[in-house]
């Protein structure tokens, strides 16, 4: 074999192409950054940290990936980038020395019901292919397994695994006739068209009861398939009662419906495994087809590393690049602390975390190099057993010569950093400034706020309360619970840990029973478009509209920029956005209102001093002192105001989309409305996502005052600062998926620590700073 020689007399190191080893960012100024200018070291760990709001999103995420991702789109032809979505460019002056960004964020795999953990990372697609091959009796090519295509697909259930069955009784009162409103559906009343199909059909008398009903005139009511009918002159379509719920209710995503009707939903409607696939979801062909025993269903059903187990048995050198592949991705997944999961687990369930990492497995064996790989707190939801693994998979990602992005609050995760660069000083407008930049040793000397609190330990509660009764779960098999029997004390401060996939989430949500006054409190999405801010949310625009109102003698919906009071030209948006089809759309401050929303009528009327405009700009601090005290003081949004700071929201502006709030924020606005409420268990899961090491101490301060006030807190909770700081601990284990399920420990938090018998009391035992003696 020949081998090439070198005949340039250059040494490598000197070649111009290798002094681009830094991305420089000069004059950034996305939302509140003010003309940040950083370098970032390439094929390194950098590390952003900073208080929440600080500007580590929009430095990271909004102004270097987003960049990226603009410009590699500008690369496809015009006709391409109309399919893509539109990018605007970053406010900043200049940015060089950019690579290919892969963004891996915690955003929640999508809910559709028809996506799994398998269908998401194509590792179903690559079984399929497996059992087309090698199955006995064949059951033909690949589609043939498939749940989401008709040749795969179970008839009953439509590859959905489940039937629906409908509760007559939620639907109307059989004692009443439809005239006097037997109809109980949300939005059919007796005088609305809804309603007036029926009574004008023809097909039962509106007078009689239902009860009364022939059977003839009970199957039109319920199951008639589409007629028209005439109603007043007009010629509408009718259909049975039932049919109608079935699609205007359940044929969308549950997710997606308005609260009263969801509720509705849940009472109406019992979603059952369907009986004739077993909710297996594939049809009988794809079901027999089997492998030395085992179906695709079966195989799929399986905690992921005992399928990787099974499928290096299989033998067969005509698939065996295919099986090489599909051994790498399940190995990958066991590798990143995910083995616990199935293949056919739906991937609307999976937590932000768990979301983050399945998104990881596809480039974790992906030969790519000099790519910008960005991470948002990789090390939500994990335990801090998981958390060394994952800090192995990002210097596995920078060693293969890749930059990697972290945003990250955790200091196990802070201390692996090649670079650190620190944001702050504060939240909001008092944030958006570099404070420091260098190694993690160079910050803790560094007398920023994260380098004071890097070494932050929080002790042992010396005192623990005692409850005053006991939630008692009994016999929970929810998931991979194991016939748990727990009583979770109340009235005081519990927290539920364990490693990821031990079962806390399927023991604090699947098991507490219904009808015990649980509040819970997650991290998913909050409802609404980009009209929708925390005062619309908070319910904290009512009492400052009516005080405006009353203040001027005009009518309260003037002070709304999505009724009365909207700026005629951008309709209260105070942006408009002007569609250049396959050119980036933009979009641009309203010149009318300057992007105050309002109309300049409106902005005349003044309370306390300010117009609304500037009352919605105002930060949720700056609007508590406000609304607090003066001419300006309003009892009913100060009371809002304050929640909003105890949950240490302060920084957040009014009128600030919702749109743009993190998982940790949106939780955190989630509890401050739920605070108004009397009595009750609050359930809270990892209220420590997203929160700076100097906010953690807020935040007991918090749960201590909720506990105080009468409340019984369960947080689930991976942050030693909390579980220290617990009255019980509830831990789960050993492991995760089917070597978890039990509850290994429960007790104080200082009889955890000395018995050190699970790997939870080990690491609280190594945080609190207790010695291994004992």
């Amino acid at each position: 074999m020949s081998k090439a020689i070198r005949t340039d007399t250059q040494s490598p190191a000197s070649h111009t192409a290798d002094s681009h080893d830094l991305i420089r960012v000069q004059g950034a100024r996305e939302n509140n950054l003010k003309d940040v200018s950083v370098e970032i070291p390439k094929r390194r760990l950098t590390v952003f940290t900073g208080v929440s709001g600080s500007g580590k999103s929009s430095l990271v995420f909004g102004t270097i990936a987003a960049e990226s991702q603009r410009l590699i789109n500008e690369t496809y032809s015009a006709f391409v980038q109309g399919f893509m979505p539109t990018l605007a460019r970053p406010e900043v002056d200049l940015l060089e020395g950019l690579t290919t960004a892969i963004i891996v964020d915690q955003e929640r795999m999508g809910a559709n019901s028809r996506s799994t953990v398998g269908t998401a990372t194509d590792a179903n697609a690559m079984l399929r292919i497996v059992f087309s091959r090698l199955g006995e009796p064949s059951a033909g090519p690949s589609f043939h397994y498939s749940f989401n295509l008709p040749a795969g697909a179970c008839p009953r259930c439509e590859g959905m695994g489940k039937v629906t069955d409908i509760d007559l009784t939620q639907l109307f009162d059989a004692s009443k006739s439809l005239n006097e409103g037997a109809i109980t559906i949300p939005g059919y009343t007796p005088d609305g068209w809804l309603v007036r199909v029926f009574t004008s059909s023809g097909f039962m008398d509106p007078d009689k009861p239902i009860r009364d009903y022939s059977e003839t005139e009970l199957h039109d009511f319920l199951y008639r398939e589409q007629t028209k009918v005439k109603v007043e002159s007009m010629n509408l379509t009718y259909e049975g009662l039932v049919l109608r719920v079935q699609k205007s209710f359940l044929a969308k995503d549950k997710e997606a419906l308005q609260p009263h009707i969801r509720a509705f939903v849940d009472r109406a409607v019992t979603f059952t495994a369907c009986p004739e696939c077993g909710g297996t979801r594939l049809n009988e062909a794809a079901r027999s087809s089997r492998i030395n025993g085992v179906n695709i269903a079966d195989a799929c059903a399986m905690q992921i590393s005992d399928l990787a187990k099974w499928v290096r048995g299989i033998d067969e050198p005509s698939v065996a690049p295919l099986l090489a592949t599909l051994q790498q991705t399940l190995d990958s997944f066991v590798e990143i602390g995910l083995g616990y999961l199935s293949l056919d687990r739906p991937s609307g369930t999976l937590s932000g975390g768990e979301a983050q990492r399945t998104k990881m497995i596809r480039h974790l064996g992906s030969s790519l190099t000099d790519v910008t790989y960005v991470f948002d707190e990789p090390t939500t939801g994990l335990h801090p057993h998981d958390i060394q693994r994952m800090n192995g998979l990002l210097l596995r990602l920078r060693d293969k010569g890749n930059t990697v992005l972290v945003v990250e609050h955790k200091p196990e995760a802070i201390a692996i950093a090649d670079h650190v660069v620190d944001l702050g000083p504060g939240a909001g407008t008092a944030g958006g400034t570099v404070c420091f930049e260098g190694t993690v040793e160079e910050l803790r000397a560094s007398g920023t706020l994260t380098g004071r609190h890097l070494d932050d330990r929080a002790a042992l509660k010396e005192k623990v309360r005692t409850p005053k009764g006991a939630l008692e779960i009994r016999g929970a098999t929810s998931h991979n619970l194991r016939e748990v029997d727990v009583d979770i004390p109340l009235g005081v401060l519990v927290v539920v840990t364990g490693v990821a996939g031990s079962g806390k989430s399927s023991l604090v949500h699947g098991s507490i029973p219904a009808g015990a006054g649980v509040v819970s409190i997650d991290q998913g999405a909050i409802r609404g478009s980009r009209r929708s801010n925390p005062a619309t949310y908070t319910g904290l625009l009512d009492p400052i509209r009516k005080a405006f109102a009353k203040a001027n003698g005009v009518k309260p919906a003037l002070f709304s920029a999505n009724s009365e009071g909207a700026c005629p030209n951008c309709n209260g948006a105070g942006v408009i956005y002007t569609d250049l089809a396959m050119v980036a759309g933009v979009a641009t401050v309203c010149e009318e209102c300057e992007g105050k929303r309002f109309q300049a009528s409106v902005l005349d009327h003044h309370f306390g001093g300010r117009d609304i405009s500037q009352v919605l700009a105002m930060s949720v601090s700056e609007a508590e002192k406000f609304f607090g005290s003066g001419e300006a003081r309003t009892p009913a949004a100060h009371a809002i105001l304050k929640r909003l700071v105890d949950v240490g929201l302060g920084y957040i502006s009014l009128g600030q989309p919702l749109t743009t709030l993190s998982g940790g924020e949106r939780q955190r606005l989630k509890l401050a409305t739920h605070m108004a409420e009397k009595g009750g268990v609050y359930v809270l899961d990892e209220p420590t996502t997203g929160l700076h090491l100097a906010d953690v101490e807020q935040l007991l301060g918090l749960l201590d005052r909720l506990v105080e006030s009468g409340k019984s807190v369960i947080v689930i909770e991976h942050h030693q600062a909390v579980m220290a700081h617990a009255d019980w601990i509830i831990d789960l284990g050993p492991g995760a998926g089917h070597d978890g399920g039990r509850i290994v420990f429960q007790g104080t938090p200082a009889e955890l620590v000395a018995a050190r018998s699970t790997l939870t009391g080990e690491h609280l035992a190594a945080y609190v700073g207790a010695h291994t003696e004992s």
